[in-house]
């Protein structure tokens, strides 16, 4: 398929996946490979210590997979977004970004990762790119294969054409307000390995 007539919502093939895992390894991420949601839940969990404070950005595809409900329903792990819930953005806003900012764990996806490797995330408030990239002790990200892209300008193709229109329609059907390209992060590596785990799953999860 031609970069210009890429289908954004199709699976890749695993021999691309297989691909995709060496080259992230090279680049000192973690990688699993799962084949569906449930294993991919369950990849999340296992590396999820009990008592561990949690927190997780706005992920269709953490609620995809059943993690963003087993945190909310689970009192074995401290989930932020759980705990602040009960505050006020309009008094307490800095304290719920301080808790946000160095959690032990944190998860979510990312909207575009390369053949060579390269997982690249997009967001309007900016606000789980510091635990990202080096704010949360362990990071966790769980990729549908669908998301795997030749390179960055396809990557910046499959956020403008395909992930920003599906995220607006959905936003402004669930809250009655639609969403902004603001910032966009390029995780090239980590640092040293250990820290991040990508989570690779082989049908479609999140958009």
């Amino acid at each position: 398929m031609s970069t210009s007539t890429m289908d954004f919502a199709r699976p890749a093939s695993e021999a691309a996946l297989n691909e995709l895992a060496d080259r992230l390894r090279e680049r000192n991420f973690e990688v699993v490979i799962v084949s569906t949601a449930a294993e991919a839940r369950a990849a999340v969990l296992e590396r999820l210590p009990d008592g561990a404070m949690v927190h997780s950005g706005k992920s269709k595809t953490l609620e995809d997979i059943g993690v963003f409900k087993e945190l909310m329903e689970s009192d074995r792990y401290d989930f932020l977004r759980k705990r602040t819930a009960s505050m006020d953005r309009k008094t307490q806003g800095r304290e719920i970004a301080k808790l946000g900012a160095t959690p032990d764990y944190m998860l979510g996806s990312v909207q575009a990762v390369t053949e060579a490797g390269q997982m690249v995330v997009a967001s309007a408030s900016g606000s789980q790119m510091g635990p990202y990239s080096s704010g949360a002790a362990n990071l966790i990200l769980v990729v549908g294969s669908q998301k795997i892209v030749p390179d960055l300008d396809m990557a910046l193709r499959r956020i403008t054409e395909h992930v920003m229109p599906y995220e607006d329609a959905r936003l402004r059907e669930q809250m009655g307000v639609g969403t902004k390209l603001a910032r966009i992060l390029i995780m090239e590596r980590d640092y040293s390995p250990g820290r991040t785990t990508v989570i690779l799953v082989r049908e479609p999860v999140g958009f």
